[in-house]
């Protein structure tokens, strides 16, 4: 079995009880975790966890270091919520003190896969899973993670008093009179003491609620706030006083993980082994006509042939040192994974593109760049006939670059929109400026930026009605290959897949011819 962690998200800390709450794992919200096995999401319901008593909270997945254990949990709606309660050893004196301190600010689940299924984009779904174990992390896998609040038990370190060697430590023995009992309307208990075997003068705390309460009482005339508002300030040889912080959220305006060509299609599952296979496909059909009495029947032999089908690999890596993956906060690797599962969909879906756009039937007429209404209604009246003629079945998409899906939003019955009007009689459709999907004269709109250049000199490749079932995207679960590459030590991490894209019929697609 395969054992995960993922990380999740918010922790609680509560100062009387010694707990620590949190959500632990999302269940059914489609958020992706990344996680030591690859990127994973979870069904609801997908995880037993039996006795809660028999589930530790652990120190960054460390079986040496356990701080405390699961005292409830909760399965809500965005996800399982769980409390633990932390020891009173030094593991978990650390582990609020850390939680306080911004320091660790995740749970982590560790959990025993018992089944699960690969997603079309090229992470798992695990549907039965079991819970083994929680860890305190410091960073959540999850973007949505965040830390709900912070009120951990304070450690407080004794006073000491300076000594010499001559000096002797004399312990009081002397027994001592009981005093009378005091009635008290309320007790706080004693928290736990750690005597410092030294004590230093602490560093200035430059937290951002710390420079706030200090400027306020500088402006009300304090000396010592004064003082540490200036030092606050100086940064001319102590530029790491007021630290330039880095956010885990990352700006990304490179890749997405649409693949607009394959959803305008059929999808299937790749047979599990070859790098090719068939798919029979009749050629002759049998016949029937009319028959004189006595006749003889019509009598023509129906005949089939086999459709080869090749299969591609679709794989990329990145080969990187140790120490950027042992040093670098875990966000690194995170990202990596993502943007190499955007490109991987990237190569899938310009592969469909180009194969769709290959095998397209050309309109014999001619249009221009960009079509206006009653063009564009010529295209897609003249796209539906031939697509139902060559491939007895219906056209049911339309798959346009952004240019040609800009040219759309334009279109107007005299100043009115056509695909983006309010009122019922003026739409001919649905266009709109925020999304990749909608409805273009009874055919459903697929907006692509994996477009390859024109290719074609009989047609464009901007634009195309497209029979579905004519076509079938077949494709493997995607795979992650990590390896050390010892002679240079660093780290390879590889993602690869396989997919073969079918063209049952070549004319189910058709192309615009524009000038």
């Amino acid at each position: 079995m395969e054992t995960l962690f993922i990380e999740a998200s918010s922790i609680e800390c509560n100062e009387d009880r010694r707990e620590i709450s949190g959500k632990i794992v999302p269940l059914g919200s489609g958020e992706v975790g990344n996680t030591n096995l690859g990127a994973y999401t979870f069904e609801i319901g997908s995880i037993e966890i039996g006795d809660v008593s028999k589930i530790r909270l652990l120190s960054q997945h460390d079986m040496k270091k356990p701080v405390g254990r699961m005292t409830a949990a909760e399965t809500r709606a965005d996800g399982i919520y769980a409390t633990f309660k932390l020891s009173r050893s030094t593991g978990g004196n650390d582990a609020l003190v850390m939680a306080q301190e911004g320091l660790v600010t995740g749970l982590s689940i560790g959990a025993e896969i018992l089944a699960s299924k690969p997603s079309r984009d090229g992470h798992t779904v695990v549907s039965s899973a079991r819970l083994k174990e929680v860890s305190l992390v410091t960073e959540p896998a999850f973007k949505s993670a965040q830390i709900l609040e912070i009120a951990a038990e304070e450690i407080i370190p004794a006073e000491t008093q300076p000594t010499t060697e001559s000096e002797t430590v004399v312990e009081e023995t002397t027994p001592v009179e009981a005093s009378p009992s005091v009635e008290a309307s309320a007790v706080e208990a004693a928290r736990p003491t750690i005597t410092a075997m030294a004590y230093s003068k602490p560093r200035l705390d430059f937290s951002a609620p710390k420079q706030l309460e200090m400027t306020i009482r500088a402006s009300l005339g304090s000396d010592e706030a004064r003082d540490y508002v200036r030092a606050a300030a100086d940064t001319t040889d102590n530029a790491g006083l007021i630290p330039t912080r880095q956010l885990t959220t990352v700006i990304n305006g490179l890749a997405n993980n649409t693949r607009s060509a394959i959803d305008a299609i059929t999808t299937g599952v790749l047979p599990d082994a070859g790098m090719s296979f068939e798919i029979p496909k009749i050629t002759t059909l049998p016949t029937v006509a009319e028959t004189a009495e006595a006749g003889t029947p019509s009598n023509t032999d129906q005949a089939a042939s086999f459709v080869t089908v090749s299969v591609k690999k679709y794989a990329g890596q990145q080969q990187f040192s140790v120490e950027l993956f042992d040093r670098s906060s875990p966000l690194f690797i995170t990202e990596l994974m993502n943007n190499m599962a955007a490109q991987y969909a990237k190569a899938t879906d310009l592969a469909v593109y180009t194969a769709l756009a290959a095998g397209a039937s050309a309109d014999a007429t001619t249009l221009t760049t960009y079509p206006t209404a009653a063009e564009l209604l010529g295209f897609v009246s003249r796209g539906a006939a031939s697509v139902y003629t060559n491939t007895q079945g219906f056209a049911k998409n339309i798959l346009a670059n952004t240019s040609q899906w800009a040219n759309l939003m334009t279109l107007n019955d005299s100043g009115r929109p056509i695909y983006m009007a309010a009122q019922p009689q003026n739409a001919g459709g649905q266009v709109a400026v925020d999304s990749i999907r909608g409805n273009v004269a009874g055919l459903n709109l697929y907006v692509s930026a994996n477009v390859p250049t024109d290719n074609n000199t009989d047609k464009d490749d901007s634009m195309m009605i497209i029979n579905p079932t004519a076509y079938t995207w077949y494709e493997s679960p995607t795979y992650q290959l990590r390896a050390d590459v010892i002679a240079s030590g660093e780290i390879l991490v590889a993602m690869y897949g396989y997919g073969a894209i079918a063209t049952k019929i070549g004319a189910g697609a058709f192309g615009i011819n524009k000038t």
